[in-house]
């Protein structure tokens, strides 16, 4: 692995983990999905103005098999992903957050197993427990200690779960579309279903467009959304398995922004629970650096 590809991966660890942390401040003045659909509507909308006015000519649209492979992809990349997320994080610790998403890899590889028919070792299987005792390990004392609740530590299960299926759909359905051009699909498509349920559980819910929600857009908008997942989408190109790598430092670099920014604690069960989450990543394989042209999706 070169600097520059050391670098770019520090950068995508560091601002992937930032996300929950932003999310955090935007709910303080906002309700959750009105904030998700907010970022990704902005998002999107840029994205595709820069895609076929600025850039007129040098992408084409999906075709009509392609809108239906994206559809999934911002179904589940997008509005489960971040819907579930930021309604999660009303009730879960930014640690707790970054602490789960790394596990996407694990599930992508049950999911594989279950629907692609790929093989799992038996040292995955014994990561994947590991993985889940520490998860379990982690949580437990901020659900004992009223910090987080049942409902949003499931919540943001079923966001790592969608976000899994998404991974699983991109790399069956193998897009021939570029990577900003994807990104901008899904973001809309999911932003215009994430507007559904937004109307129907948040209508007339005050929303304060303070420095919190503000910060929060600017951040999210060009920051996460357009910046680092076209980062995200170049390091999957260059090959999936150190992309994926990059996603293991999520918790360290998550409890460090949330103890600075949040101050948030960190007891000897996140310790702990971090420690089995990362040796669970180890022995299953997912610190191994190699050559792949297996493409999935992350968020």
């Amino acid at each position: 692995m070169g600097s520059k590809g050391l670098m770019l991966g520090l950068l995508f660890t560091v601002l992937y983990a930032s996300g929950a942390v932003a999310m955090k401040f935007g709910l303080q003045s906002a309700p959750p999905l009105t904030l998700a659909t907010l970022r990704i509507l902005i998002a999107g909308a840029l994205l595709l103005i820069y895609i076929y006015i600025f850039q007129k000519g040098k992408y084409r649209m999906p075709n009509k098999k392609e809108f239906g492979t994206l559809f999934w992809l911002g179904l589940l990349n997008t509005t489960f992903f971040l819907g579930f997320g930021l309604v999660a994080l009303k009730t879960v610790s930014s640690g707790i957050f970054n602490l789960f998403v790394p596990v996407n890899s694990l599930l992508f590889a049950l999911f594989a197993f279950m629907f692609l028919g790929q093989t799992i070792r038996l040292k995955e299987w014994g990561g994947m427990v590991i993985c889940f005792l520490g998860l379990f390990i982690a949580s437990y004392p901020s659900l004992v200690g009223s910090h987080a609740s049942i409902s949003g530590i499931l919540l943001l299960t079923g966001a790592i779960i969608s976000m899994a299926l998404g991974s699983l759909i991109y790399k069956k359905m193998d897009l021939q579309l570029p990577s900003i051009v994807i990104n901008a699909w899904q973001t809309v498509i999911g932003a215009v279903i994430l507007v559904i349920p937004t109307l129907l559980l948040e209508a007339g819910q005050p929303i304060t467009f303070d420095s919190n929600v503000i910060g929060y857009l600017l951040w999210s908008v060009f920051a996460l959304s357009i910046f680092n997942l076209s980062l995200w989408f170049y390091l999957l190109k260059k090959d999936a398995i150190i992309a994926n790598n990059w996603l293991l430092l999520n918790p360290v670099a998550g409890y460090i922004l949330g103890i600075i920014l949040l101050g948030e604690p960190i007891t000897e069960f996140a310790v702990t629970g971090t420690i089995l989450v990362l040796f669970g990543l180890y022995l299953s394989g997912n610190f191994n650096i190699k050559t792949s042209k297996t493409v999935i999706v992350g968020q």
